[in-house]
């Protein structure tokens, strides 16, 4: 079963949670704080697997979670960190945030990975909270959360040709005489259900891949049939050969050219634009002869070259591949992102929630995504950079939940790896 698009969800490792201990030995009368540090969650990692071609697998797995990463314990002993989950997909998988539809991932090189998730942050134990007035802190950070998400999967073809022509016309056999592909051949239309790839070893130049894209019908552009599932697969080529019956014992094939022709339009612009050669086929049969010059006529003063072949009699073969390599050389580099690419972006930190805790008698902790990032890219230590921080602290309603809890002057305030006195 050729299975190209999946929805799944995926969440990352929450960190681990930091200790609180103090160590207790015989001969360490003032041992202190020593709870370690929790480790951090796993992340979630897509990995280009060369050996995959459809998304089968994900049918019958749609969850995948990461663990949280290990507590901290006594002694100082950090929490073992989780072991990241790898997900191997096909080459030229997409990856869409299901609702708001933005790519997140386009995996396009066989080998390659992306971190699509990162695991939390493991918090950090009670040690690492002492100072020269607070010796004997009772509060450790808690692990970081992570991200969950829905997603997409999409598999697009990547192919540098793709072979397209309404069913029945001879596609899968041209596939079959130029590569080592062995895609099934019959005499009905729709025999083939699911792209078919072939590589080309080609004597003049570098092997090229070749898909054979299923038949497309009128009105595949609006989703007629499997339009959309079977144009998917066309975006990603460089060059198109256009088989056509030059026969015409079942479509005119002026009207077959335009017709596909104009679906690919439809779906896309740029496909309209995608570099093209027109492969008359079954030139074998006596009606062909007649129709081939008015194929010429109509469409060689266009800059689109025909070639008159006979797939099944493999003539003409090695002239059309010839001409197809010679537009995959002058073609750009692999076609990634689709035309109606928005990268997606995460929700803007800077409103995101915060909480704010009492842990010990004079002392509170402000926590939350928006704050943990405004610290980290924010310099304290310069006057426009504090000015900046009180700021946001004022406007985002911080000051103001610290004083309903009851703060006072002189208090401390601690802000992930930051603590200040609070005054008014």
């Amino acid at each position: 079963m050729f299975v190209d698009k999946v929805k799944i969800k995926i969440s990352g490792g929450k960190g681990g949670d930091g200790h609180v201990s103090f160590l207790r030995a015989k001969y360490v009368p003032a041992g202190g704080p020593d709870g370690g540090d929790g480790g951090k969650g796993g992340d979630i990692i897509f990995r280009v697997d060369e050996n995959m071609a459809t998304l089968l697998d994900f049918r019958y797995k749609r969850n995948y979670a990461a663990q949280a990463g290990e507590n901290g314990s006594k002694r100082n002993c950090s929490g073992k960190a989780a072991p990241d989950v790898i997900i191997d997909v096909p080459r030229g998988t997409i990856i869409r945030e299901a609702e708001s539809g933005q790519i997140m991932a386009d995996l396009t090189e066989n080998g390659e990975e992306r971190i699509l998730i990162k695991g939390g942050k493991g918090g950090k134990g009670n040690q690492h909270f002492a100072t020269s007035r607070r010796q004997a802190p009772r509060y450790a950070e808690r692990g970081r959360d992570s991200k969950s998400y829905e997603v997409i999967l999409e598999l697009k073809t990547l192919a540098d040709v793709g072979i397209i022509g309404l069913p029945n016309v001879g596609k899968s056999t041209l596939l079959s005489m130029v590569t080592n592909a062995n895609p099934k051949i019959a005499n009905y239309h729709f025999t083939t259900l699911s792209p078919n790839l072939g590589v080309l070893r080609s004597r003049h130049g570098e092997d090229i891949v070749l898909a054979d894209i299923p038949g497309l019908v009128e009105g595949a552009s609006r989703g007629v049939g499997l339009g959309h599932d079977f144009l998917r697969h066309v975006e990603r080529t460089k060059v198109l050969i256009h088989v056509v019956d030059a026969s015409g014992l079942e479509n005119d094939p002026l009207v077959a050219i335009e017709q596909i022709n104009q679906e690919l339009a439809d779906y896309s612009e740029k496909l309209a634009t995608r570099p093209q050669v027109i492969a008359a086929n079954k030139m074998d049969i006596p009606e062909a002869q007649e129709n081939l010059q008015q194929i010429i006529d109509a469409f060689e003063p266009k800059g689109v070259n025909v070639f008159a072949i006979s797939a099944a009699g493999n003539q003409g073969l090695d002239d059309l591949m010839a001409a197809a390599h010679k537009l995959v050389k002058e073609s750009p580099e692999d076609i990634t992102f689709d035309e109606d690419f928005v990268e997606f972006k995460e929700e803007e930190a800077r409103n995101a929630p915060f909480t704010v805790t009492l842990v010990d008698e004079g002392y509170y902790l402000v926590e939350g995504i928006g704050v943990e990032k405004m610290v980290g890219y924010t310099d304290v230590g310069t006057e426009k950079g504090n000015a900046f921080f009180q700021r946001y602290l004022k406007e985002r309603g911080i000051i103001a939940e610290l004083e309903n809890c009851g703060i006072q002057e002189g208090d401390t305030v601690r802000i992930y790896d930051m603590e200040f006195e609070y005054f008014k």
